[in-house]
């Protein structure tokens, strides 16, 4: 099929391991005409959360035989670092393993930038705020870039390289996984509407506290510029809606969902005029949501070898078994094996990838308080 639209390819720099050499990510763009909002896509920041890689593909073959509004930028393996942190057959990548912090808590925000820009713009129409507050995102982080080397880790450079490139961007995409886990979008709670366009039956609704992933590093500053406006009787919409994509499990690719997934992202993009005259439509399904104060993380009461009877995406009762935990040292002692359960109705999310837990462990995530959108 012949290609409508090009796709360029630049790596850039990102950092530099041991030996010197440069350590980089592929960056993928294409056109549209400019008459659409401009979109930024990104996968694998944690080592093991492959899938959206595959799904950064299928994009891509989608998208070069669409005409496009607006810009899009796709950067699989954000993080070189953490996909390649490998124990044995497994990989860790979710933790920089020299300072033991989390790869996506480690993008910038400077709450005071926002407090000084609705100071000294309040006057400029939209447009002009837009683009000068855009602006003013992206320098500070070239700052920061720009600034002496060794005032950064190896994570922060990696993110600030990133989060240079949402920046530009009207609408932002963080593609994830869960360990074991049922597909769920963390949405802002001033985009809830747009939640209805991607295939999602599981929606977390968060509010506009930082703390340091790469949705709220995208949205935090917009929404928090909307309010501080607004403080001075200044309607100002928020301009960028950010989420991250939660793909289903960690550790595999399967081209088939990731093309469901695709699909899914291309209905929101087609919702959000990105995309010319494309097909893609949602899905009718039943989307469920809670708030995030009400995302329920159960941890082990027993340590033990875990069976996970709960379903993920199913809708559990109160009393209803979620486990069973074998402690095979007390089959002459006591019981052996315990049913654990939860005193409340939810829908399980995620839970633990290996079936040998620690007392502590967090086993589950739930969805409780929940209610249809």
């Amino acid at each position: 099929m012949s290609i409508t639209t090009p796709i360029s390819q630049e790596n850039i720099i990102v950092g530099e391991v041991a030996n010197g050499l440069p350590l980089t990510i592929p960056v993928y763009r294409l056109k549209g005409d400019g008459s659409g909002p401009s979109v930024y896509i990104q996968a694998n920041m944690h080592g093991a959360e492959v899938q959206g890689n595959a799904v950064i593909f299928q994009l891509l073959e989608q998208l070069k035989q669409l005409n496009l509004k607006g810009d899009i930028t796709l950067v699989p393996y954000a993080n070189p670092i953490g996909c390649n942190q490998k124990s044995g057959e497994f990989t860790l990548g979710r933790f920089d393993p020299i300072t033991g912090t989390n790869w996506n808590r480690m993008y910038h925000y400077n709450s005071d930038l926002v407090t000084q820009f609705a100071k000294d713009h309040s006057q400029y129409d939209d447009a002009a705020l837009k683009n000068n507050f855009k602006q003013a995102l992206i320098d500070e982080i070239d700052t920061k870039l720009n600034g002496p080397a060794y005032l950064l880790n190896t994570g922060k450079r990696i993110a600030l390289n990133l989060q240079k490139l949402a920046h530009q961007a009207d609408i932002v995409l963080d593609l994830h996984t869960g360990p074991i886990s049922s597909k769920h979008l963390y949405c802002p709670t001033y985009a809830t509407e747009s939640a209805s366009y991607f295939n999602i039956e599981h929606v977390l609704l968060i509010p506009s506290d930082f703390d340091g992933a790469m949705d709220e590093a995208s949205f935090c500053p917009w929404w928090h510029l909307s309010d501080a406006l607004g403080a001075q009787d200044r309607d100002f919409n928020v301009q960028v809606e950010a989420f991250t994509v939660e793909l289903g499990s960690q550790e595999k690719i399967d081209l088939t969902e990731a093309l469901n997934d695709a699909n899914s992202i291309l209905s929101y993009l087609n919702h959000k005029n990105v995309l010319v005259d494309a097909r893609h439509k949602p899905s009718n399904i039943t989307r469920y949501a809670c708030h995030l104060d009400d995302y329920f993380a159960y941890y082990a009461p027993i340590g033990g070898m875990v069976e996970y009877v709960a379903p993920l995406g199913g809708h559990i009762k109160a009393g209803e078994p979620i486990a069973h935990v074998l402690r095979m040292e007390r089959y002459l002692s006591e019981q052996p094996l315990q049913t654990l359960s939860l005193d409340c109705d939810a829908i399980a999310i995620l839970h633990f990838a290996s079936a040998s837990v620690n007392q502590g462990t967090e086993l589950y995530k739930f969805f409780t308080n929940v209610f249809e959108l």
